[in-house]
């Protein structure tokens, strides 16, 4: 076991796809000699060379549309969006046809493209550097949506996610970038929990709390505080936001009664609200409280002098459960 930092979970990640499959390249802005604005990528190019780890211009769309044909040519690209607000100008290669292409050609083409997208607030940063948008590319069909939360997830997450035949927009939680945890370097992505699977973080019985990503440890620790006045919350990351599991989610819920959905993303038309339809639907019979939902307001992010009265906090998160109990 080695303590490593979620980036370096990653980065070890990538480093045991790289030299387990020669199809394996990895290509975005600054990846190679930068090793990545996050030093995701770093020293990959040094030890993979610059033909396996690719510097390429400043054009998300290009890179991505090259990395479809790529991917066409039976190689495994990784790309590398610097930023959550910069995928954008990639979008309409991603859905048109990235996510279109095995569809289309009745199975007969796979496009095995994994798109790396740090994503979430908290590092003072400026526009467009703080994005959650993956509620866009979850609503699109033929696309594989996950966001890993920590160091050991990230690890065996962007091997699998290598490994998937499907097209694959991989969600990393930026602010959550230097956190550490313990990770089985020698373990193989084989000995982990299936991609599309969720996981039990912390077991309960009061309440069930939903989230991924960045808010996972957040909601961990209002897990933690709420034991002192006598709750008990079950946490679950949900690592895979399309397809979502929803066996654990509503194996928890039917148990617990009560369900609270949290993300950074704005609530309004969230992944939090298909959640919530969704319990709805599958527990009605077992709630004793509508599902809540905590998440960011619908507005454009603000500036960073701002944003931790934007994102959803312990405070709020712990409000959310307590009025799950007022019914």
């Amino acid at each position: 076991m080695s303590t490593l930092t979620l980036s370096r979970g990653l980065n070890e990640g990538l480093r045991k796809a790289l030299e387990d499959d020669p199809k394996v390249l990895i290509m975005g802005e600054d990846v190679g000699k930068l090793g990545g604005v996050f030093r995701v990528t770093d020293g990959l190019q040094k030890d993979f060379g610059e033909h396996r780890v690719v510097d390429t211009p400043l054009a998300e769309s290009g890179i991505v549309g090259t990395a479809i044909g790529l991917a066409l040519r039976g190689y495994r690209p990784v790309c590398e969006i610097q930023f959550d607000g910069f995928v954008f100008p990639a979008t309409d290669q991603i859905v048109s046809q990235l996510a279109k292409m095995r569809y289309r050609s009745r199975g007969q083409v796979s496009l095995p493209v994994v798109i790396r997208i740090p994503f979430g607030g908290g590092i003072g940063a400026v526009e467009h550097h703080s994005e959650s948008p993956e509620v866009f590319f979850a609503h699109t069909a033929g696309l594989r949506v996950v966001a890993c939360a920590d160091a050991a997830e990230a690890f065996t997450m962007i091997q699998q996610a290598i490994a998937s035949d499907d097209p694959v927009i991989f969600f990393e939680p930026k602010r959550r970038y230097w956190d550490k945890a313990e990770v089985d370097t020698a373990a193989g992505p084989d000995s982990a929990p299936p991609l599309e699977a969720a996981r039990v973080v912390l077991p309960g019985d009061d309440v069930t709390l939903l989230t991924y990503g960045p808010l996972v440890r957040t909601c961990s620790e209002a897990a933690l505080a709420a034991r002192t006045e006598g709750r008990s919350i079950e946490v679950i990351d949900l690592r895979s936001l399309s397809p979502l599991d929803m066996d654990t989610i509503t194996g928890s819920v039917s148990r617990t009664g009560r369900c609270v959905v949290a993300h950074e993303a704005p609530v309004y038309a969230g992944l939090g609200a298909e959640i919530a339809a969704r319990i709805t639907e599958q527990c009605f019979y077992h709630l004793e409280a509508p599902v809540l939902r905590v998440g960011g307001f619908a507005t454009p992010y603000p500036p960073s002098r701002l944003e931790e009265h934007f994102l959803p906090d312990l405070d709020r998160v712990l409000d959310a459960v307590d009025r799950t109990f007022a019914y």
